[in-house]
């Protein structure tokens, strides 16, 4: 089965993808290379990941079209300023060797310098061509309406922590009354959500892993895509067997149920004010 795409505003984005942070070297050349070969059709990666130029040899390694893949990058929240953010989206495409990302993110946003600045910087990134499209990172769903009131371009993903942990209802709502993607990261989350009952019952019925049980739920999920990170050639083939399997609805029920007040793992000095869980 072909992996599926959400569809927001022109961009075709693969629900699964390739995360690529912490990697580095030849690792992270040899893990979006092999990746590719699988069948993945979208990598993620950013400015401050230290990995553009081994994505981009990566790409280059697998064979493919460089219009076959969909490609995302972003922007530290320290350069998002206007000209800042031009000249960081300038210097990714040098270091992945490309004309263009599918995909250029506000990596965080930066309470010192004021959201229409930085928005209208990040379009001005696709208007001059960097970017097909753009989009933000770790908005909650205020943030997320005022950045779309004020772009002059459609913002079609807000990329956010997700996973059976951490309710992320007020931000999916926000992004699906857009019409835009939510891009999960750390889907798989962290703390023994892979050893929980929960999901080691679904997995043990289903005769699947359970990561496959947890990244099937991200992508079943209207408008949601995941970009899980392994360097483990058996693990990222393991990862993308998901499309030929379905969650029953009380299967999905309980793994949203995992959900709890301390759930979130990403939470740096820099973050906005996050969303209270429904």
């Amino acid at each position: 089965m072909q992996p599926m795409a959400v569809h927001a505003h022109g961009a075709d984005i693969p629900v699964l993808g390739l995360g690529t942070w912490p990697m580095k070297g030849a690792t992270c050349v040899e893990a979006v290379s092999h990746a590719l070969q699988v069948g993945y059709r979208h990598l993620d990666t950013a400015a401050m990941y230290g990995n553009e130029e081994e994505v981009g040899r990566g790409l280059r390694r697998s064979g493919l079209r460089r219009a076959d893949v969909f490609l995302t990058t972003k922007v530290w929240w320290t350069d998002i300023g206007e000209g800042a953010l031009q000249r960081s989206a300038e210097a990714s495409l040098r270091r992945l060797s490309v004309s263009y990302a599918d995909l250029i993110l506000i990596h965080w946003p930066n309470k010192d310098i004021p959201l229409a600045e930085s928005i209208r910087a990040l379009c001005a990134v696709k208007k001059h061509g960097l970017a097909r499209h753009i989009g933000v990172a770790n908005f909650p769903a205020d943030m997320l309406r005022q950045a779309v009131d004020l772009a002059s371009e459609p913002l079609v993903a807000n990329q956010c922590e997700y996973h059976p942990m951490l309710n992320q209802d007020a931000v999916l709502a926000a992004v699906r009354g857009f019409n835009s993607a939510f891009v999960s990261y750390s889907p798989l989350g962290r703390g023994g959500l892979m050893e929980d009952p929960v999901v080691t019952e679904i997995a043990r019925r289903l005769q699947r892993t359970p990561a496959q049980i947890i990244l099937r739920w991200h992508i079943q999920q209207p408008r949601v895509c995941a970009i899980p990170k392994s360097a483990d050639p058996r693990r990222i083939e393991e990862n993308f067997q998901v499309f030929d399997f379905a969650l029953a609805e009380e299967d999905m029920a309980a793994l949203s149920g995992l959900a709890r007040p301390d759930g979130r793992i990403i939470d740096p000095d820099w973050a906005p004010a996050w969303d209270k869980a429904a």
